[in-house]
């Protein structure tokens, strides 16, 4: 075991170094670049696409990066393939938007990408200095076929319809618009949309099974061959295609090799669906992309793998043995059986994705049960058959009639979602809790899993531990942003007061969403008890005092005489009877939470001091490990009591 996880560290630390590449620390105007296309996204009103960097000149910055990924508008992306040349506006890759959210600079820096930004101006097609090499004419081969299957679709299909079918075979998706891709989300069918391991089940299934029934149609074949082998190999071939087609991302590629394990098993007479197939699974996604460990689609899928796996070899022996009396037959003739499958398999499935569910997404699915098991049947029995056969017709010009098909089906998926999602009590939301509730939650389904004894109910009360530990977690005080322009300060109502000298609604979603919070970015009562003017912003907090939001250095000294808390993007002033988050702290730390004390705040930080990260360099200079901010004069608290009590909280008398 030590040998194992001495090897998964020495994995990771491997694949950071291979990919080493440069990352912006600050943002760039004008930047003349030339490159490579090698991926284009279309999305509900931009398109993006990712450029390999041949050349890039700025007059401020000599920091060279080799991918960057900028938006465009809708229609204008260039081909994949081609050589640009244009100029571009980059910014840092996006952090987290508080401590212990989801890293988007993780993810792209482990894709390449060094940086993103807006494209301004015209964008050039040139001729290329040199090739673009093997990977960049396969990149153009399978996007022109992916471009080439979403006009057929739009010629019988529209609106959301294209582009669920779209994103269902060729896995682009940004084109839903966000009304039916946030009920999809809200119903528990949001897992429809990314290609998973669903969809390549579904996929390798329907082939198998075809192949195998028509393989059946020759006596000869059947009687002296290994038809079921044949047809387990034709599986594995259609999966890699459509791995390659839904473009080989890293959920993409742990679901095809899932199938592909089991597919093999089959091959060479070994049980398919075993926790070592499970394992083998694991073990293969993580020694190639070891960064999916953190990915929540790695995490659900593994875990509802698990489930299903251990309701197969648990309980669906019960259910599949010979009925001791006439009644229980007749319901097994009748289907009762596989129907009792279905609802426990969606049932199993959910419970387990449900500690991450709310860990990454902050919402739990009430009804997504009642959504899979209205839904699913008809996905997996209409629409994605009547995809694969709209493939397979497509060079033949016979494919219109299966997008018609398909497009019944997706109009009674959306029907389906949009009714649950409208259900009272549909959004089941979930506040902002550690990594430690969820490791036990783990611990919890694997105990589950994997024991055969009665000890595996030792994994309930672990998930009944990680549920009240979850629960229990205290919310923030005080949300800082990365550039100290927007700050929630928690009233006396018990919600989150926003002041902000510039509007940013993806960070205010995402601190609401992390809140439990109902509210939208657009909502007036985020600024309720809010006063501000041409110098800034103050409000009070619920533990007394108040926090203001300084933006002018003519307000620092009036806000150091009176608040609690001054947040500002500029100099700390000089003997200032505040507490002062200023330019200083926000580059070391970047984003912040922070709980009152009686002298100050706690700080939770999301470049904590002596944290360096590849896609988040540290600001060069003397680390700062102290995770209290202090009001001047305050007598210093003693080194063991950096967690604040219960009593810290209430604020000052």
């Amino acid at each position: 075991m030590a040998a194992a996880v001495a090897a998964g560290f020495a994995t990771a630390t491997w694949k950071t170094a291979r990919i080493a590449h440069g990352v912006l620390a600050r943002p760039m105007f004008s930047v003349a670049l030339t490159g490579f296309v090698e991926t284009r996204d279309v999305r509900e009103k931009t398109d993006r696409f990712v450029l390999r960097v041949v050349s890039m000149e700025s007059p401020r910055d000599t920091t060279k990066l080799e991918r960057v990924r900028l938006s465009v508008k809708k229609g204008t992306a260039p081909d994949v393939g081609s050589f640009v040349e244009l100029k571009a506006r980059l910014q840092p890759p996006l952090g987290p938007q508080r401590p212990g959210s989801y890293d988007f600079g993780r993810d792209v820096y482990f894709q390449g990408i060094g940086a993103s930004g807006f494209a301004m101006g015209a964008i050039k097609t040139r001729e290329p200095p040199a090739s673009g090499g093997l990977a960049l004419r396969y990149a153009a081969v399978m996007q022109n076929l992916r471009d080439a299957i979403d006009a057929r679709i739009r010629t019988s299909l529209d609106g959301d319809k294209r582009a669920i079918a779209t994103a269902l075979l060729t896995g682009r998706r940004d084109a839903i618009t966000t009304p039916v891709n946030d009920a999809m989300f809200i119903s528990g069918l949001g897992h429809v949309l990314s290609i998973s391991g669903y969809h390549m089940a579904v996929v390798a299934g329907v082939v198998f099974f075809v192949v195998r029934a028509l393989l059946a149609l020759f006596p000869a074949l059947t009687a002296g061959h290994p038809i079921k082998k044949w047809a387990a190999a034709a599986a594995l071939v259609a999966a890699a295609f459509y791995l390659l087609l839904s473009g080989s991302e890293v959920a993409t590629q742990r679901s095809f090799f899932m199938t592909a394990v089991v597919l093999i098993a089959v091959m060479v007479d070994r049980r398919a669906i075993t926790f070592r197939t499970l394992a083998v699974a694991a073990l293969i996604v993580l020694a190639i992309a070891p960064e999916a460990l953190v990915h929540p689609s790695f995490q659900m899928s593994f875990a509802a793998t698990l489930g299903l796996v251990a309701l197969v070899q648990i309980g669906m022996p019960k259910l599949m043995a010979s009925p001791d009396h006439s009644a229980t037959a007749r319901v097994a003739l009748w289907g009762g059986r596989e129907i009792s499958m279905l609802v426990l398999a969606s049932l199993v499935a959910g419970l387990a994705t449900t500690p991450y569910a709310a860990f990454h997404f902050h919402r739990v699915t009430p009804y997504g049960l009642l959504a899979n098991l209205a839904a699913m049947p008809v996905v997996s029995a209409i629409v994605m058959p009547a995809g694969l056969l709209g493939l397979l017709a497509m060079p033949f010009g016979f494919d219109g009639v299966c997008w018609t098909v398909m497009g019944f089906g997706i109009d009674w998926m959306i029907v389906v979602t949009q009714w649950v999602a409208a259900l009272p009590g549909a959004v089941g939301r979930m506040a902002a809790f550690g990594v430690g509730p969820l490791i036990v939650a783990s611990a919890g389904l694997v105990l589950l899993g994997l024991l055969r004894t009665p000890l595996r109910w030792s994994g309930v009360a672990l998930l009944v531990v990680a549920l009240i530990w979850a629960v229990r977690v205290p919310q923030p005080d005080v949300l800082v942003s990365a550039d100290g322009r927007n700050v929630a300060v928690r009233g006396g109502d018990g919600r989150l007061h926003l002041m902000r000298s510039a509007k940013d609604a993806f960070l205010v979603k995402e601190w609401l969403a992390a809140d439990a919070d109902a509210r939208t970015p657009a909502d007036l009562s985020l600024a309720d008890g809010v006063s501000c003017d041409e110098s800034g912003c103050v409000t009070a907090g619920a533990g007394g005092g108040f926090v203001a939001l300084a933006t002018r250095p003519d307000a620092l000294e009036d806000d150091c005489e009176h608040a609690t808390l001054i947040v500002t993007a500029r100099s700390a002033p000089q003997g200032c009877a505040a507490s002062v988050i200023d330019s200083a702290r926000l580059r070391r730390h970047g984003a912040m939470m922070l709980r009152r004390l009686r002298d100050g705040y706690a700080i939770d930080a999301v470049k904590p001091g002596g944290i360096d990260r590849p896609w988040s360099p540290a600001v060069p200079g003397e680390p700062e490990s102290d995770t209290t901010l202090r009001t001047p004069g305050a007598a210093p608290r003693p080194a063991v009591d950096a967690t604040p009590a219960e009593a810290d909280i209430q604020g000052d008398d």
